[in-house]
């Protein structure tokens, strides 16, 4: 055989090969999707060596859930809508902000859920604290758990927790328990998690699991992102922390002496059942088991003074961007400030654009992060927008190392907050799923003030003129992060 002939024969197939399939990118890549995504998948297919680009597009670029999750969702939300406890409860009194109607109309056409009123919080701002409160919580249960956790693990500041979990089932209450399968499989000591879940016998089951042989696979870095506590239908947990050490038990996070402040709320009230609903979906799209007796709303008495609230439920299981499009509604809103505390903050076009907006308007903006990243390319790609930021006259605080600043919200005015597991970055956007909670009241927007202040007390204002005079090599890495952070 003429080896020449060959060889040339074989580089002609694989360059017509190769521009088939670049033609085709050109077709199906952009479909749907964002510019600023479609224009860095091309990247990538255009500029990566052959064929390495368009497998890694097949095994990532789709953020669709598996076809019977997607169709359970759509089950689980014709119930959801019937989740109305506590509408006639809603306090439309002065002062009712006139932007406020058309966002809740939004969240209810995105989610499902309704405005509820009649509801009382209490934040937990100390880490070690707040697993105290929702340990003792669980010794109160007589009817059911339900916990939920991106990442749960069984280690020395958990146990507590663990044991209560345990002491509920000895005394006959139901507990089921959901977590993040490939977050928690990267945390240390997820074995000795799962052999704890099994000795104290509660209902447990992996979220999203990666378990090809078993025939549940879907794209591997959609997560399940929420952190949910619910007993009895009566008191909900829901906010930034994980159920696992400040540490998160990594050695290197040891050694950098990194820990973890992250806010949590607990909800009394008919919001509960809303935050409750989102479990039982979860468990349902996991397991096919619809908790239907224990969905259903817990008569309450009336209160007086109290909080509106409204469950926004995201991730891939909607059509829309919910929590992207209720964040970018009430920034628009805004008329005198935003306070936004987010550790990841990657904000896609329209959220620069209404952020930058605002700031330029002479509304008071302002920005809490970490001067310091645990994920290396986020924490890049949230420096590059740090400078378009300042311009703008946004004023940025970095929480001082070894803190990693984990919590998760925003204050609009003195009016409404938002308060979850959301990040603002375009994972939390597109590929997580997330529970944010919008609530209406002075009282728990002045709570959160408090919290803004000791954060500002632990934190330096960044300078434009500091950050435009950093290093050249650091401004280089931002930039190819935030290149590669829109590969969603």
């Amino acid at each position: 055989m003429d080896t020449t002939w060959f060889n040339a024969t074989i580089a002609a197939v694989a360059f017509l090969a190769d521009f088939v399939i670049k033609v085709l990118a050109l077709v199906f890549v952009p479909r749907n999707r964002r510019p600023q995504t479609a224009t860095a998948w091309l990247l990538a297919i255009f500029l990566l060596p052959p064929f390495i680009g368009i497998l890694l597009f097949l095994l990532l670029g789709s953020r669709r859930l598996p076809r019977k999750r997607r169709q359970r969702q759509r089950e689980i939300n014709k119930y959801i809508l019937e989740t109305t406890g506590g509408i006639d409860e809603v306090r439309r009194d002065h002062p009712w902000p006139t932007w406020l109607e058309p966002i809740v109309d939004l969240n209810r056409t995105l989610g499902a859920m309704p405005l509820v009123g009649g509801n009382t919080a209490q934040l937990y701002p100390h880490y070690e604290a707040t697993i105290a409160a929702m340990t003792e919580a669980v010794g109160t249960a007589k009817k059911y758990v339900h916990a939920e956790f991106y990442i749960l693990a069984f280690d020395p500041t958990t146990r507590d927790f663990f044991a209560a979990l345990e002491a509920a089932v000895k005394r006959g209450v139901t507990v089921r328990v959901l977590l993040d399968h490939v977050a928690s499989l990267r945390s240390p000591g997820y074995h000795r998690t799962i052999r704890s879940l099994r000795r104290i016998g509660v209902a447990w089951q992996l979220m999203l699991p990666i378990q090809p042989l078993r025939g549940k696979f879907q794209r591997p870095d959609l997560r399940n992102h929420r952190k949910i506590l619910v007993i009895d239908g009566l008191v909900a947990f829901t906010g930034s922390q994980n159920m696992i050490d400040s540490s998160y038990n990594k050695r290197s996070n040891i050694r950098r002496g990194l820990h973890w402040k992250d806010l949590i709320v607990r909800f009394d009230g008919p919001i509960v059942a809303g935050i409750n609903a989102l479990f039982v979906t979860d468990w349902y799209s996991e397991t096919g088991e619809l908790l239907l007796r224990e969905a259903d709303a817990v008569p309450r008495p009336k209160r007086t003074n109290t909080l509106d609230a409204q469950v926004v439920p995201s991730g891939p299981g909607f059509d829309g961007e919910n929590n992207l499009r209720l964040f970018n509604s009430l920034l628009y809103a805004a008329q005198d400030k935003i306070i936004i505390v987010s550790p990841y903050f990657v904000p896609d076009e329209s959220m620069l654009y209404a952020i930058t907006t605002a700031a330029q308007s002479g509304i008071d903006v302002q920005l809490f992060v970490s001067a310091i990243g645990d994920q290396s390319v986020t924490f890049h790609a949230q420096r590059s927008y740090y400078e378009q930021l300042l311009k703008s006259g946004v004023r940025i605080w970095l929480h001082k190392a070894p803190t990693v600043l984990h919590s998760k919200f925003f204050t609009i005015d003195d009016e409404v907050a938002v308060i979850g597991s959301s990040n603002m970055d375009m994972r939390s956007f597109s590929l997580n799923l997330e529970i944010s909670v919008m609530v209406r009241g002075a009282s728990f927007v002045n709570q959160l003030r408090e919290v803004e202040g000791t954060y500002r007390e632990l934190s330096r204002e960044l300078t434009l003129k500091e950050w435009v005079n950093r290093p050249a090599w650091t401004q280089l890495l931002d930039n190819i992060a935030r290149l590669s952070s829109t590969v969603q």
